[in-house]
């Protein structure tokens, strides 16, 4: 008797994630660690030398979220060449803060909200803003200090 064999575990996450369509969740649905997913948010980790994130790559207005190592911080370019750059998990419980609309950082797990610019927190649950991680831009180029 034919054996037959259904769609792996990641294959039935992935379908279930596309059709509730959760933010972020298809960028873990890569085929290989590192390939690129049209619309993913994260990119490979900035962090001195002559690597970074491109200055191109944030939108003005907006904001992009990298990992370095374990973190993801999020990088926020308020104005056209002024970056700012915080910590990406909300300090109420952990869960990676979504990049920033109309001024506004939104967690997308209880809805705590930080100020785009200062990451002050402007409502709860969350009791404190996001902390500031230094960065500098070098030749277009943004690098986590």
């Amino acid at each position: 008797m034919p054996t037959t064999t259904g769609p792996d575990r990641r294959t039935v996450l992935c379908g279930i994630a596309a059709v509730l369509a959760a933010p972020g969740a298809l960028a873990a649905c890569s085929s290989s660690p590192g390939e690129f997913q049209p619309g993913a948010t994260t990119t490979p980790a900035p962090g001195g030398g002559a690597t970074g994130t491109p200055l191109a790559d944030i939108p003005v207005g907006g904001g992009r979220i990298v990992t370095r190592g374990e973190q993801s911080i999020l990088l926020v370019q308020p104005s056209p060449g002024q970056v700012t750059a915080f910590d990406a998990s909300c300090p109420h419980q952990g869960t990676t803060v979504d990049p920033p609309q109309n001024g506004v950082i939104t967690c997308p797990n209880h809805f705590s909200q930080f100020d785009a610019a200062t990451g002050a927190v402007r409502k709860g649950p969350a009791d404190t803003g996001l902390p500031q991680v230094p960065v500098r831009v070098v030749d277009g180029t943004v690098q986590v200090i």
